[in-house]
């Protein structure tokens, strides 16, 4: 029925509403109302007006709406008819009521003469046009019923898609400390474990993260998806995004990098998922995900970066209790990593799988302590499985290419904070001079990781529509041990001493808190929300792979604080700036600040 509402309005208006001069389509009223001015009667036309206005209209509403309906098609020539006949014998009786009326009442009292520019249709007394216009509607919504008026001038399927956008600019300042450790003591063990193993026995530097050379740089993401309601419950979507590299939690791309010399920007498919919402409604869900969604759990980017999609199957489900509370669950198995199908790609003889999964779980609690106070809570279980590195059978490399049984077991992505060790061990022969040459290295993390995360959010609406707003989270790797982790550490060690490597300093704990306050939906422009966090996270807390990247440069063994805000400028378009100050926690020190200013526009 949703085509039949332009008509219905179109006449409504027409009805009730002032109608300009430059609208062809209906004809003046008659100066008095008195005259006794036949419904169909063709008014007098100024010489030249023919070419201009080659039909000339009725002075009836409701007749000249009709035509305007049979010439966009709308209406077929014989349904217009009848109609049309309808509406002239109704005009005609309020015509008739309408005189009489007239006749008895003050000549003053009529609306007054309409100007040049505009033209008032006031012969129809109000009652009769309510009368009029409900007749019209019924007649319409029936006809529209009857001939299908409803069908669409454009495909059906394209109902089932809902598309949505965002483009976001930002410049970033990156500013170092002048006491930072710039001597080689922060290896990029990402670029290394991403390209080819690094020779240990050379007289080169690893690859190493840029310390004490500030930075600045513009930046954009671009992300353009959709929803697809597949009706009977299944729903899917799809969204892709711009990023430098296929990076699990940055779609930011570098103006001027990727080659510069305006060269174009890879795109890369961000989400891709298929679900089935089970649930009963009114409060309570059962939904279940497929392929490459949000992050389904509640949680800081402490946690999972903002901008980290998951890869596998989840379900999640509330349920209500009362009025003032209810519970929510999550749960889910993720492949982190799977294995090449041909490892290792240079010999005949294949490695065994080193898949990677991730299974997850969360239960938690909504509740309305008050009018005007809410809580959520959680409580949540992430279990990597095979995460760790694994120190690989001993064998002899003397080229950069031969690959080690437990190659597959380092990181395929990484950022920088958690402690590695090397993965391949290489035995000395002769062949490698006894250990002084092709020492070509790969390094996986050193610890397990599992989970046990709480987080939690305070919202407080006693100022509405201000909201103060405190969120919270703490998680501890209950996997982590210090004493195994130490005994093959490449990092994360103090200082040493006789040749002596110095003794293992990293920990499994982070946490962090962050308050807000402003207007929880930015909408119109003025609406503002600002903010204050602080966290702090050990080396070994969280898989630095996945936790914030942009915080102290992302990843891990950081702490420091956030201070930040944003306004609207328009329902769609809003600026934000933020200043975010880091210091690592053990090891040498480095200490970094970082300005970002944004302009995000929705669509």
């Amino acid at each position: 029925m949703s085509s039949i509402r332009p008509i219905a309005a179109t006449l409504l208006l027409a009805l009730g509403t002032p109608l300009h001069a430059q609208e062809p389509d209906i004809g003046s009223a008659p100066a008095n109302p008195s005259e006794d001015v036949p419904a169909t009667e063709t008014p007098v036309l100024p010489p030249g007006a023919a070419e201009e206005q080659p039909a000339a209209p009725s002075t009836n509403v409701t007749v000249n709406l009709i035509a305007r309906l049979v010439e966009k098609g709308i209406l077929g020539k014989e349904e217009a008819a009848a109609m049309i006949q309808q509406a002239e014998a109704e005009a005609q009786q309020a015509l008739q009521a309408q005189q009489a009326a007239a006749a008895a009442a003050d000549i003053a009292a009529l609306p007054p003469e309409p100007t040049a520019d505009e033209m008032r249709v006031s012969y129809i007394p109000e009652v009769v046009k309510n009368n009029m216009r409900d007749e019209i509607k019924q007649e319409l919504l029936a006809e529209a019923r009857e001939q299908k008026w409803s069908e669409k001038r454009y495909p059906e399927w394209t109902d089932k898609f809902r598309p949505f956008g965002d483009l976001r600019g930002r410049y970033e300042g990156v500013y170092f400390g002048e006491g930072n450790d710039n001597t080689g003591a922060f290896p990029n063990f990402n670029a290394i474990n991403t390209g080819s193993p690094f020779d240990t026995s050379g007289t080169q530097f690893s690859p190493q993260y840029n310390v004490d050379q500030d930075r600045e740089r513009t930046r954009l993401r671009a992300r353009v998806g959709t929803d697809i309601m597949l009706g009977d419950g299944f729903n899917g979507g799809l969204r892709v995004a711009t990023g430098d590299t296929n990076s699990p939690t940055s779609p930011n791309q570098t103006l001027g990098g990727s080659g510069g010399n305006f060269s174009k920007y890879a795109i890369w498919l961000d989400r891709a998922f298929l679900s089935y919402d089970a649930g009963p409604g009114d409060g309570e869900e059962l939904v279940f995900l497929m392929g490459r969604f949000d992050n389904p759990f509640l949680s800081s980017e402490v946690q999972w970066d903002d901008d980290l999609g998951f890869d596998g199957l989840a379900v999640r489900g509330k349920v209500r209790l009362n009025d003032k509370a209810g519970t929510f669950f999550t749960a889910g198995y993720f492949p982190v990593y799977n294995t090449d199908f041909n490892f290792a790609s240079n010999q005949p003889s294949k490695f065994e799988s080193t898949d990677k999964w991730l299974t997850g779980a969360q239960i938690g609690i909504d509740w309305k302590i008050t009018d005007d106070l809410t809580a959520r809570f959680g409580i949540a279980y992430y279990d990597f499985s095979n995460i760790s590195g694994k120190l690989s059978d001993p064998y002899t490399p003397l080229t950069a290419s031969d690959a080690g049984s437990t190659d597959g077991t380092r990181p395929g992505f990484a950022q920088r904070g958690n402690t590695y060790m090397a993965l391949r061990d290489i035995v000395p022969t002769a062949a490698n001079d006894f250990g002084t040459k092709y020492q070509y290295q790969y390094y996986g993390l050193a610890s397990e990781f599992r989970n046990l995360t709480i987080t939690g959010k305070l919202e407080y609406d006693a100022y509405d529509p201000v909201r103060l707003a405190l969120a919270g989270e703490v998680t501890k790797n209950i996997a982590f041990d210090n004493g195994a982790i130490g005994k093959k550490a490449v990092n994360n060690r103090g200082p040493g001493s006789a040749g002596k490597a110095g003794e293992f300093e990293g920990g499994d704990t982070a946490w962090n808190l962050a308050f807000t306050v402003g207007k929880p939906a930015m909408e119109q422009f003025g609406d503002w929300q600002a903010g204050f966090g602080y966290r702090y996270v050990e080396s070994d807390a969280v898989v630095d792979g996945f936790t914030d990247s942009d915080f102290g440069g992302g990843g891990t063994n950081v702490q420091g604080f956030l201070l930040g805000g944003s306004m609207a400028v328009s329902p769609a378009v809003r600026v934000g700036l933020k200043w975010m100050s880091s210091d690592e926690i053990i090891g040498s020190p480095l200490s970094t600040d970082t300005l970002q200013f944004d302009i995000n526009a929705k669509f």
